[in-house]
């Protein structure tokens, strides 16, 4: 049987045993995006202050609540994207730059907010970039530039790139749907096995030549767990049936011990190659004259 993943996120705690075995949190990512929760404020004092000001005021004073909000929403988005792609040794750069749009709406929005009040167009526009310059200063932009290896060519890196948004993917929507049954236990489950499947995404990650053998598990196996889940929610939602949620946790088990055993298999491979080319260029140094001996030994 393989022997089951231990990490400091873990359900026993224990730190992780070396740099492949680190993996990156999904209440982490969130955190990421849960710390900017206050800007919504902003948008509902704007709201709450203007109902007594007029029609104009408050129709004016709303829209620029809405546009705070909207600015908000796709900062958290953006922080969250932004935790995901630092988490990956290859990822490319978010296809929508939320966080800079978030900082134009910002701007927009304080404008707004800052012209129902009595600092006229000027002054507001002022207040308006002076908004979207502190965004700027404190949450950064967005990734720039896809995150490459060094060492592999693109098209490599691409292919990988293409396999792992999939397989987030499908565990994003594992994880979504599962949160729906209000079941902590069954939540820290699926949450267990997410982490024996990112394992192996991170030692694809790092090594893409095992894309070919992670493949089927990273593609065939992560859909049908995800189809699994759906239709587990489904059931269980109608009825809470005790065998069901057994059979469930059953494959739970059995993808996360096949998960764990073929990430082995990946490392051990690894491994076994390092070692080969190792003993390639003793032999070759060694044939150019050159001693492998430690200095002071005869």
């Amino acid at each position: 049987m393989a022997k089951r993943f231990g990490g400091k996120f873990s359900p026993d705690g224990q730190p992780a045993t070396g740099p492949r075995d680190t993996v990156q949190s999904d209440r982490q990512i969130a955190v990421s995006g849960g710390r900017v929760k206050l800007l919504y404020m902003p948008a509902i004092v704007l709201a709450a202050t203007s109902l007594n000001d007029g029609p104009v005021t408050l129709v004016t004073a709303l829209v620029g609540a809405a546009t705070l909000t909207l600015a908000a929403w796709l900062l958290q988005e953006g922080l969250q994207a932004e935790a995901a792609f630092n988490a990956r040794k290859i990822a490319k750069r978010p296809a929508l730059p939320r966080k800079m749009l978030a900082t134009v709406l910002t701007g927009v929005g304080v404008t707004i907010a800052a012209y129902t009040g009595d600092s006229g167009v000027i002054g507001s526009i002022l207040y308006g970039i002076a908004a979207a310059g502190l965004h700027t200063a404190t949450f950064g932009i967005d990734p720039m530039a896809d995150k490459r290896m060094e060492g592999v060519d693109a098209f490599q890196q691409d292919r990988v790139a293409r396999v792992v948004d999939e397989a987030e993917a499908h565990l994003d929507v594992m994880k979504s749907q599962i949160e729906a049954v209000s079941d902590r236990r069954l939540t820290d489950r699926v949450e267990d096995f997410q982490i024996i499947a990112r394992r192996m995404i991170r030692t694809v990650e790092e090594d893409p030549r095992d894309l070919s053998g992670a493949r089927k598990f990273l593609g065939v196996y992560l859909m049908g767990a995800r189809d699994a889940t759906i239709k587990f929610v489904d059931l269980y939602a109608r009825k809470k049936d005790a065998s069901v949620r057994a059979d469930y946790e059953a494959l739970l088990d059995d993808l996360e011990q096949n998960f764990a055993a073929r990430t082995d298999k990946m490392l051990l491979d690894d491994r076994s190659d390092m070692d080969i080319e190792i003993k390639v260029l003793r032999d070759r140094l060694q044939r150019e004259g050159v001693s492998m001996k430690p200095k002071g030994n005869d």
